[in-house]
Order: C-alpha cells, then structure tokens, then sequence
C-alpha cells in the first residue's frame, strides 16, 4: 500500500510505540488519527509532531473498551478524512503480578485487562472494516507481545490477552478478506515507561533482558513502529501473521 494520501487511525498513540507509529507513517505521508484515554498532553504533543511532518491530523478521545466511543473514533475519522485505510491496534494495557502469587490476580485486573487488550482490538477492528470494505481495501496491524507466545511477562491475565490478540488477528485476516489484510506485531521488552510500574530495579531488568538476545539489546518504540509500517507499505501478500520482533528473546523463553 502506498501510504502517502492514505487515512490512518493509531490507538493509544500519545506515547511509546503508538506515538512512533504514528509518526511513521506520518513522514511517509499518511492522515493520522491520534487516540488518547487519559494521556491528553502527550497527545497534543503526538498531534503537534505529526503535523509539524506536513501530514494532517486528527485528535480524539476514547476509551478503546467502549463500543459507543471505539464508532466515534471511526466517525471523525471518515468524516474528516473520507475514508479509513490503515488501523492499528495499539492501545493495550496491563497489572504487574508475580505469577507464582495467584492470588495477586483479582477479578477487577482481569476485567480491565481484557477488556482493553482484547475487547478493545475486535471493537476496533469491528468499527472500520464496514468502511475499508466498501472502500475495497484496507489494512490492520495490531500490537501483541512476546507474552501471548510464551507465556512469560508482566502477569497471567496480560500474556492471555496478547494470545488472544494474535487469535483475534487470525480470525479477522480469514474473515475480511479478500479487501482487507490483518497481520499482527509481538514486541518483546520495549523500552518505554510501560515499565516504571514494574517491581523492582527496571534498569538491571532491562539489561538481564539485553543481555539474554542474540542481538544485545531491547526493542525501542522505533523498532516495532518500523515493522508496523513495513506491514501496511510492503507486504500485500501477508496476512493473519504475527511477526515477533524482540531481537532474539523468545528463543530463550
């Protein structure tokens, strides 16, 4: 897909991978939606650097759990674009959990976690397809982790929301085509303030983490935004993939 000209709408993008992605395809010329729940000033600043690349530039509010408010986003966007090409699926969450303690895991956590990580990515991916069909094309990457595939990280209800993520990828790559392709990113460690929330020392986890790659290192915001876009720009005969990008890591996990 040739982006320049073309409608994208980046969840959770006042920050981290959102943020690059949405600036990504921002220099290749894309329209960008900015979405935000609570980080509102980071999104301006997401908002003012988008534009400041010549692209236009939309900002909305919602939370991506909501179905009302997940159409909205849709709404603004065909209506102030014309049209809905790329969706990605970044906003995500999670609750930092020892997976030893099972009792740690409350009922709310798994809610909310669900709710966002899960609900929010079929919402979403529910709320453009409509368009994108009737457009006759369209693309949607969404954002996993390394979590859904081994089964390690921040806590259970988190690892089982990106698995069902990369399911949910399947399933609507079957369902929407041939107009639409859907493919999927699993990051591993991303070095974001994701993980000021973690316990303990984070900088000597992310260099345990570093240190157990091929490549010796862990994946910053731009790394992953850089495999998003080659999945919309150059890979017209992926689809229902999910591609890992962790310098190596899960071969340890």
């Amino acid at each position: 897909m040739e982006l320049a000209g073309k409608r994208a709408i980046v969840t959770g993008s006042a920050v981290g991978v959102g943020r690059e992605t949405a600036l990504a395809l921002a220099r290749r010329g894309a329209n960008v939606v900015v979405n935000y729940s609570r980080s509102e000033a980071e999104a301006r600043r997401t908002l003012a650097d988008v534009e400041a690349l010549g692209a236009s530039a939309l900002l909305v509010r919602a939370d991506v759990s909501q179905d009302r408010e997940v159409r909205d986003i849709a709404a603004q966007a065909v209506a102030r674009f014309g049209g809905i090409d790329v969706l990605v699926n970044n906003a995500g969450i999670t609750h930092f959990a020892d997976f030893k303690d099972l009792e740690a895991v409350t009922e709310a956590m798994w809610d909310r976690i669900l709710a966002v990580n899960v609900k929010g990515v079929f919402f979403c991916s529910r709320a453009v397809v409509p368009q994108m069909q009737r457009q006759g094309a369209g693309c949607i990457v969404n954002i996993a982790s390394v979590a859904g595939i081994a089964g390690g990280g921040s806590s259970i209800p988190y690892c089982a929301s990106k698995a069902a993520v990369i399911n949910l990828t399947m399933s609507f790559a079957r369902t929407c085509a041939p107009e639409i392709r859907v493919n999927c990113v699993a990051p591993g460690f991303v070095d974001t303030r994701w993980h000021e929330a973690r316990p303990g020392d984070t900088a000597a986890y992310r260099n345990a983490i570093a240190g157990m790659t091929p490549l010796k290192r862990v994946c910053q915001p731009e790394d992953v935004a850089q495999v998003v876009v080659s999945l919309v720009e150059g890979a017209d005969m992926v689809t229902g993939q999910t591609l890992v990008v962790d310098g190596g890591l899960v071969m340890h996990m």
